[in-house]
């Protein structure tokens, strides 16, 4: 054994495992890892398009324990801003920009691997970062939650193409929610996100639409005077700050001071009620319960034996695993399903068609 070995098995022996792990220490729970601790949990992030930047977003909301995520999105020619608001823990405000730096984390001893892949090595940020126009918290603090807000150029950073239909959400055949049908945009990455983590509300629009969702769901929980004789919004979470707004010209600042720019007329409108609060991204997406189809009844094999008959809930289930299995390719090549893949059953065999569309 070497002496630098020898050296690091006694540095381990006496402040432990963690300190091998630290390259500098921020405080209140955020480090720096260490080249070697980041490589250990693949520090190498990939990020192919804008989408993959929504889901690093949502998932830190997670971790930092949100119970709600609001999500703006908005499109102005080539340029997209993004703001996402939470609940969560914060941000410390002299970590504001240290969190975007390389290896930095508040997952010491924790990280996450989900559908997504590994979380918490410290690279999301950093590489949300390099690869948009901007990338800033505009607000946030200890247990007041964030919004952070991302503004991309698309002709640098590639999106879909068809960024307004929504996904279908069906019951699978344990009756579980899941995401099928539509173009692998950012509502769909809202949407899975939101099927793998039911328990947390995730809202999303346009910036008018959320403010006036975070206007009126803040209303609903601070008591009447927590409104009226608020003289430091910064007193209270990131999530609730628009409902104590006097006039609209207050919210307008407050809302930009979230990362969500309206005009003066849009606000008369959120303060007068006029724009109807959000409902939950799986609100709007689910099926209703009478829209769930009974049990499919056992088919008939009897029916005709002169060629191949199959069951049309058989076929939908067929459909569903073949737009499944599509995805990896979809991705890959930037390409997405135009409709649902064509089966058609013939005598002997069954023949299946898949309509693309190429990404602009």
């Amino acid at each position: 054994m070497s002496d630098s070995d020898r050296l690091l098995d006694f540095v381990s022996s006496v402040s432990g495992e963690e300190f091998l792990k630290v390259e500098e220490n921020f405080g209140d729970g955020f480090v720096r890892l260490r080249i070697s601790e980041a490589e250990r949990r693949q520090a190498q992030h990939d990020i192919r398009g804008f989408e993959d930047i929504v889901v690093e977003l949502l998932r830190n909301a997670r971790d930092a324990r949100a119970h709600r995520i609001f999500v703006a999105s908005s499109r102005d020619g080539d340029i997209r801003t993004l703001t996402i608001i939470d609940d969560g823990v914060g941000i410390p405000c002299a970590l504001h920009d240290r969190v975007f730096e390389p290896r930095v984390t508040s997952k010491l001893e924790t990280m996450v691997v989900d559908k997504w892949g590994v979380h918490g090595r410290g690279m999301a940020l950093y590489s949300v970062r390099t690869n948009v126009v901007s990338a800033r918290i505009a607000s946030s603090a200890e247990h007041k939650g964030t919004a952070l807000t991302i503004v991309s150029d698309t002709t640098d950073l590639a999106e879909r193409s068809d960024q307004s239909t929504w996904p279908a959400v069906e019951r699978d055949e344990n009756g579980e929610l899941t995401v099928c049908r539509g173009p692998h945009n950012i509502i769909r990455r809202v949407l899975e996100f939101a099927v793998e983590h039911p328990q947390i509300h995730v809202y999303m629009g346009t910036p008018a639409e959320v403010l006036s969702t975070l206007h009126g769901c803040a209303r609903d929980e601070l008591g009447t005077s927590d409104i009226l004789f608020c003289d430091d919004t910064s007193t209270l979470p990131v999530w609730q700050r628009a409902a104590v707004s006097a006039d609209a010209a207050e919210l307008v600042a407050i809302a930009d001071q979230m990362g969500l720019s309206i005009s003066e007329r849009t606000a008369h409108r959120i303060m007068a009620s006029e724009l109807c609060a959000l409902e939950t991204v799986l609100a709007q997406a689910s099926p209703s319960e009478e829209d769930v189809s009974p049990s499919a009844p056992d088919p008939d094999i009897y029916k005709d034996r002169r060629g191949l008959r199959i069951h049309h809930a058989d076929l939908d289930m067929f459909r569903r695993e073949l737009e499944r299995a599509f995805d990896t390719i979809g991705e890959r090549y930037y390409v997405h399903l135009k409709g649902e893949p064509k089966i058609t059953v013939k005598k002997d065999g069954l023949q299946v068609k898949f309509d693309i569309e190429k990404e602009d």
